[in-house]
């Protein structure tokens, strides 16, 4: 399986490759900006879940893999976020402050992004070897917060696309299932009250 991580590496990397040629080829309509911003955005959410997907394929599956492959993916599903906040700044706002700060109090879309790539900031600095062996049994507490994190990437959907919904429930009720399957480890006492009523 040593291929394995190089070939999920490079496959990572292909969404970057493709719009950037697109971008240059004047692939993408007449609005080029909204279509890359918006891709980005949906690729780091589309890897965020990927990662959170690797805890229970090793559970289920008592593989080995997708331990290996947990940290790259939420470290690319961080650099494509990075991405879609770097391209509204410039791109939409062109680094103006005062507008984004004016757009992060009134648009609850912006808000809930912002916080959101806040919130994945420490877990992206602390994604290295170095930094789980001085929190100890904290970081473990530190990476969960990725859950609540993926609610508010959910709400920033949500509030983005408005009445088109379809997406943000897909992604929704995925969150819901990899919930329900992590809570025996996430919420024990809930877990053991939730399986009570069910029987």
């Amino acid at each position: 399986m040593k291929w394995l991580k190089p070939m999920v590496f490079l496959a990572c990397l292909v969404p970057m490759g493709y719009y950037t040629w697109a971008v240059f080829a004047d692939q993408l309509g007449a609005n080029p900006i909204e279509v890359v911003t918006r891709a980005a955005g949906e690729w780091a959410l589309r890897l965020l879940w990927l990662t959170l997907l690797m805890t229970p394929l090793r559970r289920w599956w008592a593989w080995a893999w997708p331990i290996r492959l947990r940290r790259m993916l939420g470290l690319y599903s961080f650099f494509y976020a990075t991405v879609h906040l770097l391209l509204y700044l410039w791109l939409d706002k062109f680094f103006m402050w005062p507008e984004i700060g004016a757009d992060i109090l009134k648009r609850p879309f912006i808000t809930m992004g912002m916080l959101s790539w806040l919130l994945l900031l420490p877990l992206a600095f602390t994604s290295n070897q170095l930094a789980i062996r001085r929190l100890g049994k904290r970081w473990r507490s530190l990476h969960r917060l990725v859950y609540p994190i993926a609610g508010l990437v959910i709400l920033h959907f949500f509030w983005l696309v408005k009445a088109d919904v379809l997406q943000p429930l897909i992604y929704l009720g995925l969150l819901a299932l990899l919930l329900w399957v992590r809570l025996p480890v996430l919420a024990p006492n809930l877990y053991k009250r939730v399986s009570k009523l069910s029987v």
